[in-house]
């Protein structure tokens, strides 16, 4: 009896060792998604511990920064906020932030008086450990000459980044897919911008709410889209709205190097549980790999 018991145990452990083990996959999350939780200063002091906990232990690895100001985050240095995120598991690769043109400096072409701001916001990224600055939106101008100033602009933006290795990219909503005097403000851009300095990070629901075949740009322009915010209605992959496979299988022609999950609500009312949900979808879906960096 002994000996069958012991042979049986043997045959569980050997099936268990042989069985394929789901792989674990890099999967980052815009801290935007959470900001019920954590999108004041006071919210962060209060939670931040517990929800960076819960991330982490649904499989998110990799977080997207926001709510930079001052040369802190979130209220707090950035020394104290990373240490913060890595206790947690947590690493923040890449960041949101917004500086507009003045009217005066989009008349002038003259970005001098950026300098500073940018080279100080660089730099904190870069302690944060980030490998890419990201601007999320700007005051579109109503002009082709207005917008060929903010992608020289960014272009100027890229370069100081790459001074200090890091990379420059733009994050897009609908309305770039509109156009000015007859040219879509996206494919503007993306003529408009070097490929050395500035690469573009597609939220492929916005591309698609704004009537754009997110694959098409893809085989458009390719290697152009070194980062992706994975967005639906609500929970990844749970509406049938937005074509992730596809999208997940043209990631070469994209160039795509890691994908940003970001909510913009809860379909189940409980933004956790959707970060949950779009997180297991990702897991399981077996046109995702388990990284795209090099």
């Amino acid at each position: 009896m002994k000996k069958m018991l012991w042979i049986a145990s043997a045959l569980i452990a050997l099936a268990s060792c042989s069985a394929p083990k789901q792989a674990v996959k890099e999967i980052g999350l815009q801290l935007y998604s959470v900001r019920e939780l954590i999108g004041s200063n006071d919210k962060y002091d209060a939670n931040h511990a517990e929800v960076f906990r819960k991330l982490a232990d649904m499989g998110y690895s990799n977080v997207e920064v926001c709510w930079y100001n001052d040369g802190k985050f979130f209220g707090h240095p950035v020394a104290e906020f990373k240490e913060e995120m890595e206790k947690a598991g947590l690493k923040a690769i890449s960041t949101h932030v917004t500086r507009n043109l003045s009217d005066e400096e989009l008349a002038s072409k003259d970005f001098s008086a950026q300098e500073a701001w940018w080279k100080q916001c660089i730099a904190d990224h870069k302690a944060l450990g980030c490998q890419y600055v990201v601007v999320p939106s700007f005051r579109v101008p109503g002009t082709l000459e207005g917008l060929k100033t903010y992608c020289d602009y960014f272009n100027w933006i890229g370069k100081l980044c790459a001074e200090q290795g890091l990379k420059f990219g733009y994050h897009n909503h609908a309305h770039e897919f509109k156009k000015i005097e007859d040219q879509v403000i996206y494919d503007f851009m993306l003529q408009n911008t070097d490929p050395r300095y500035v690469f573009f990070e597609m939220d492929v629901y916005w591309a698609v709410v704004g009537k754009a075949a997110p694959c098409n740009y893809f085989r458009k322009y390719p290697g152009r889209f070194e980062m992706l915010h994975i967005k639906d209605v609500t929970e990844v992959g749970q509406s049938g709205f937005v074509g992730f496979d596809a999208i997940f299988n043209n990631a070469d022609v994209a160039g795509l190097k890691h994908y940003i999950v970001e909510m913009e609500g809860s379909g189940v009312g409980n933004i956790l549980e959707t970060c949950r949900i779009s997180a297991d979808y990702l897991k399981g879906a077996d046109f995702v790999k388990p990284s795209y960096a090099d």
